[in-house]
């Protein structure tokens, strides 16, 4: 009887060890953002967007921690085209392009972003980090500088966390470029500067 308490107790234990690895190293969240483009005359783009988050710590060290991040996203903008000289003579139908190209229009992106982040920890609390991400996304409006279809979306991002026993918060300052590497017809694509908002959980 002691030996199967014993067993089941060091069973227990071991399951508790398992749990308190899994916690350090998986994080559950959500995101939400919105920006704009840089400023320029030929065409404008306002933009918020959605994203859940799944991080997983690769590795850690002294100094830094190594994480994966993945990032199904949700991105609603609203573009226009500023400078109608953007759609060349020589386009067909160029002129009834320059019409339409000029409206304001709504566009859906629907992306898989997988980032690499390297968070260098301040205390026991808070950290800062660097984000790089890339991934596909479908776009479901075409326009003057995109085809509508398949892209990709890259993100360059600076982060600051805030850890709350399980629950983090974050804030992160970004650069992001939409194109679809010449995979289509338009790629002139968009540049936006961005910031985003974030609550996750360990589990």
């Amino acid at each position: 009887m002691g030996r199967r308490l014993l067993l089941g107790m060091l069973f227990l234990l071991s399951v508790k060890i398992m749990a308190q690895e899994k916690d350090s190293r998986l994080c559950l969240g959500l995101n939400y953002g919105f920006g704009s483009e840089f400023n320029n005359t030929d065409y404008t783009f306002i933009n918020h967007f959605y994203k859940l988050q799944l991080y997983y710590k690769l590795s850690e060290t002294k100094h830094f921690q190594y994480e994966i991040l993945i990032q199904p996203e949700i991105n609603f903008a609203k573009h226009q085209l500023l400078n109608f000289y953007f759609v060349k003579p020589e386009t067909p139908d160029y002129q009834q392009k320059r019409e339409d190209y000029t409206q304001l229009k709504e566009v859906r992106e629907y992306v898989l972003n997988l980032g690499f982040l390297v968070r260098k920890p301040i205390g026991k609390s808070c950290s800062v980090y660097v984000l790089g991400s890339i991934g596909p996304m479908i776009n479901d409006t075409e326009t003057e500088r995109m085809s509508k279809g398949f892209a990709f979306a890259d993100v360059l991002a600076l982060g600051f966390s805030f850890k709350m026993k399980k629950i983090h918060f974050d804030i992160r300052p970004e650069i992001r470029h939409v194109s679809n590497a010449g995979l289509s017809g338009k790629n002139g694509g968009y540049n936006t500067r961005n910031i985003e908002f974030g609550v996750s959980y360990s589990l």
